[in-house]
């Protein structure tokens, strides 16, 4: 069985951390606009709202513990939609080429001869902590930021990150998807030599409701994590720039709904 040739372009869209108005202009236009729309578990009812009522949506999302819709299966449908719709959307939570596979999504894309646009969205690892009035990079803290998956089981045939290494280079870390790894990613850190009591913090559902934050050492994270109860999704940041956090400058979360999984 053949695919159709496109008639449409597929649009890799950043929906930005939660808060709908983080989005960026290019992406409501195209949200509002789209007759498709494939969409991960990180985005709100609210972005859902603003598609027209004759848009097809298909949710696509993958959350760890959750029944999630396989890789090739959401670029297969990329590409039918691509055959029967001229605007179609693809919604990735934050930014989609960071962490987020939308490169690979991209290429697949465009091997098919499908015509491919990336809109790029504010990452929740630079959004969430200033939700919380941490900045990720600081004159007199932070010089240099790294920005890194703890969720070291995506791909087993892939080299595991250098945790020790990155304590010796880099002033900051922002950690996504790191909670389920998170005493693993601390003992590491303080055996390449960062000092147990290096700030860190970890911030839950940034921009919306249900945030929440966490401040503690390196060597109290973990267990300060599993006491309090943070799960998914959280970004977890450690480095001497927690120490420069100004909460007074922090933007309210976004009365917004979240699907009923990440609640």
């Amino acid at each position: 069985m053949t695919t159709a040739p496109p008639v449409g372009i597929v649009y890799l869209v950043g929906a930005g951390p939660g808060d709908p108005e983080l989005l960026t202009l290019r992406a409501h236009r195209l949200l509002q606009r789209c007759d498709a729309l494939v969409h991960d578990s990180l985005v709100p009812l609210e972005l859902l709202e603003l598609v027209p009522a004759t848009c097809a949506l298909h949710c696509v999302g993958k959350r760890r513990g959750f029944h999630s819709v396989p890789q090739p299966s959401t670029n297969a449908l990329m590409v039918q939609l691509a055959a029967t719709h001229r605007c179609v959307v693809r919604l990735k939570g934050g930014d989609p080429f960071l962490f987020g596979r939308g490169a690979e999504e991209a290429a697949y894309l465009v091997s098919k001869g499908v015509p491919v646009e990336v809109v790029p969205g504010i990452t929740a690892g630079i959004a969430a902590p200033a939700y919380v009035g941490i900045p990720v990079t600081h004159r007199k803290a932070g010089s240099s930021v790294t920005f890194v998956t703890g969720h070291e089981e995506i791909d087993k045939a892939r080299p595991g990150v250098d945790w020790r290494g990155l304590a010796r280079s880099s002033d900051g870390l922002v950690i996504y998807m790191g909670l389920h790894n998170l005493q693993h990613i601390c003992d590491e850190l303080q055996a390449g030599g960062l000092a147990p009591t290096t700030p860190a913090a970890i911030i839950q559902q940034g921009s919306v409701n249900g945030q929440k934050q966490l401040i503690a050492s390196l060597e109290d994270l973990a267990s300060a994590a599993a006491e309090q109860n943070f799960g998914a999704p959280s970004i977890v940041v450690i480095g001497e720039v927690v120490s420069q956090r100004v909460p007074a400058c922090a933007p309210m979360p976004a009365p917004v709904t979240m699907p009923q999984q990440l609640v």
